[in-house]
Parts: structure tokens; C-alpha cells; sequence
């Protein structure tokens, strides 16, 4: 930051259209014919949304040496943007290619990152190409205008520092996505090895002896009475409020119908369940975490139990004659331990690894935007 002041100090920046300095290319000339993608194929097909790379083609005509002249892919319609410097065919003439008109005056690569903290400014329902009537318009910074050498050696600064802080939080990210994937796969073979168990090791019982299955009520969104009691039904996040609730404290929750009928989820709390039905273990018996753990290692499973033609259903009577391991309750809260350790471990936004990916993507953005963030000629 101390050699990017150095740099900076009284310089003046001055503010032009994005239009001046930077051009399109419709990418017309290099659209993939064949839609026979396979991962063994050498040229990727891109798209500029959040798919990026399509698959990869066979065809050997009409590519782009983006090796060779690095270009900005830019989505026309939702404004997504990707750095491109491969070779590659294009899917849609949606996909506009951003070039430098002149990198002696403006980078490319410095432009691309600018972009990027740049809000979208998308209106719902504006279908219009946003490159010629929005972002070409945009004021686009150009530091110390009057002397190009100095301009193109701020640039040159602000991009590698850019480059570096990439390639180290993508670095990162990829070690704490291996990391999670390691988590992940343990705590599925902790949990396989935890809640598997040899004949005659424990006692078997239904769900019916050890336990009792309520069915929901009736209820749609429009008799609700807005209140601070979460409205259950066929997901696991709430379908709207109600100041009623005709459940409390521990229990598992089945989706009756839908897509997501039989979808397992574990509650404790005071909600009003509907198009669903619960189960509440015998505490004296069966730990309920135990139990949710159990059943979710056997989703899989309890998905296939749909029946109907029509919307497909799981009955709850099914669930009275499930049955399920009953080790001793200290067995029990031992294997709750265990795998609560994992799930936070694994899953938790706020406690696991998920979040620290999150803290590193927002670093990034911070460093970016305060590196690309000048002075309006207003405030000069």
C-alpha cells in the first residue's frame, strides 16, 4: 500500500467515459456449432453467466486466441463478467468481448477489475443490452491523464497487486474447499461407522413403540395471522409466520408431499407445522438428535417411500413401522456428540469452514475497491 501511495501522490485522475477507452466485439465469428461437449475435448465453450465454461468442443475452426490477446467476457443482459485469457469458442452473441481500445492508455486487466466494483444497476423487467446503452456511458478513472507513462505504471500497480491478491485467495479458497471436502467425507464415514451395527449388537424397534408421529394441520398462507411462530410445511425453512404454534421443544420433522416429500429436518422450537408430520421420540428411550441422524443417513431411502401418480406423498403410517437402532441412551448421547461436532464443523455458516470462505471473498472486494477508489473530479 506504502508503494501504491508513492505512486498516487499528487496525481491527478481524471474521468471519461468507459466508451472511450474500451471497445466490443460480438462474438459471432467464433460460435461453437455442435453441442456434443465432452470433457475430453480441448476447446471450452463459454458463456459469460455464472456457468462460465459449458463444456468442452472438438471443433478446430473459429476460436478465439484468447491466449495470445486476452479479452473481458461480459454478459449483455445480466452484466456478468469473466477474465479471459485461454483460447476458447463462444455459445451465445448474447456474450459481448471487451477489448482495450488502447492499452497504452488504458489496461485491459484494469479495466476489468474496476468493472467489478461497479454495482450492477440492473432494473427488474429491463431487458435492454447493457453494454451500449449503460456501462459504455460509465465515468471511468484514468489516473495522471496527462503524462501516459505514469498512467500505465499506476495501472501496472494496481493490477499486479490485484493479480497477487487473486491468486492468493484463490489459493486459499482452494485449500479451505479441500479442507471442507475432507471434513465432509469424514464426518459421512464417522457417521456411517457411528450408526451401523451388526445383528443382534443392539435392539431394533419401530418408530411407532419408541415414539409417537403427529400429523399436521390444514393450513395455508392466507389464514395465517402474522405472529413469531415459523410456518413448517414440505422444507426446512419457514413458509410464513403465525402467532399460533401447535408444536414445541424437541422433534423431527417429515415433508408429507411434493418434491420434497420425506425430506428429514430436526427441530427445537415453537412452530406451527402443517402439510407435514412430526416425530417425538420417547426421551426415556431415544435421543430425538439420535434419532434425526439416523433417519437423515437414510434420506435416500425414506425418499423412495413416495407413493402417488400425481404429487407424490409419504405416509406417515409408513413411518409408525420404520424401524430404527435403540443402543443404550449413553451410546446414544456419545454418537449426538460426535457427529454434532462434525455437522457445525461441516455445515455451520457461522462456525465451520464456510464462513471463513465467505470472510476471504469479502477481503478481497475490500482491498479491491479501496484500491480502485479515486476522487470524482467534483472532489478534486
Amino acid at each position: 500500500m506504502s508503494k501504491l501511495e508513492q505512486l498516487l501522490e499528487g496525481v491527478e485522475v481524471e474521468w471519461k467515459t468507459l466508451g472511450e477507452f474500451a471497445d466490443y466485439e460480438q462474438p459471432t465469428s467464433y460460435l461453437v456449432e455442435s453441442n456434443n461437449y465432452n470433457d475430453y475435448f480441448l476447446t471450452p465453450v463459454l458463456t459469460a453467466g455464472k456457468t462460465f465454461i459449458l463444456g468442452y468442443t472438438d471443433e478446430t475452426k473459429g476460436i478465439y486466441k484468447a491466449s495470445i490477446n486476452p479479452v473481458i467476457i461480459f454478459d449483455d443482459f445480466t452484466t456478468a463478467n469473466k477474465w479471459v485469457d485461454f483460447d476458447f469458442k463462444a455459445k451465445s452473441s448474447a456474450m459481448k468481448m471487451i477489448k482495450s481500445k488502447d492499452e497504452s492508455k488504458a489496461l485491459l486487466k484494469y479495466i476489468f477489475y474496476w468493472l467489478n466494483t461497479l454495482p450492477s444497476g440492473l432494473v427488474d423487467g429491463d431487458h435492454k443490452r447493457q453494454w451500449i446503452s449503460n456501462y459504455s456511458l460509465k465515468l471511468f478513472p484514468i489516473p495522471s491523464p496527462d503524462n501516459p507513462k505514469k498512467s500505465l505504471e499506476i495501472q501496472k500497480e494496481i493490477v499486479r497487486i490485484l493479480d497477487t491478491f487473486t491468486e492468493l485467495t484463490a489459493e486459499l479458497t482452494a485449500e479451505l474447499t479441500a479442507e471442507l471436502t475432507a471434513r465432509k467425507k469424514q464426518y459421512n464415514y464417522y457417521r456411517e461407522q457411528l450408526l451401523s451395527f451388526e445383528d443382534g449388537e443392539v435392539e431394533w424397534k419401530t418408530l411407532g413403540e419408541v415414539g409417537e408421529i403427529k400429523r399436521g394441520i390444514a393450513f395455508t398462507k392466507s389464514q395465517a395471522v402474522f405472529g413469531k411462530f415459523p410456518v413448517v410445511a414440505n422444507a426446512s425453512e419457514p413458509i410464513s409466520f403465525h402467532n399460533e404454534f401447535n408444536r414445541n421443544g424437541e422433534f423431527i420433522v417429515v415433508a408429507r408431499s411434493g418434491a420434497n416429500a420425506g425430506l428429514i429436518s430436526y427441530w427445537n422450537a415453537e412452530l406451527f407445522l402443517t402439510d407435514a408430520f412430526s416425530i417425538h421420540p420417547n426421551d426415556s428411550v431415544l435421543n430425538t438428535k439420535f434419532a434425526f441422524y439416523f433417519l437423515k443417513k437414510h434420506q435416500l431411502e425414506i425418499h423412495l417411500m413416495k407413493r402417488g401418480s400425481g404429487v407424490p406423498h409419504v405416509r406417515a403410517s409408513d413411518f409408525e413401522i420404520y424401524k430404527i437402532p435403540v443402543p443404550s441412551l449413553e451410546e446414544q448421547e456419545r454418537i449426538v456428540s460426535i457427529l454434532d461436532k462434525f455437522n457445525i464443523l461441516t455445515t455451520s455458516i457461522s462456525e465451520g469452514l464456510p464462513k471463513e470462505i465467505e470472510l476471504r471473498k469479502k477481503q478481497y472486494e475490500y482491498y479491491r475497491d479501496l484500491l480502485l477508489t479515486f476522487p470524482k473530479s467534483s472532489e478534486l
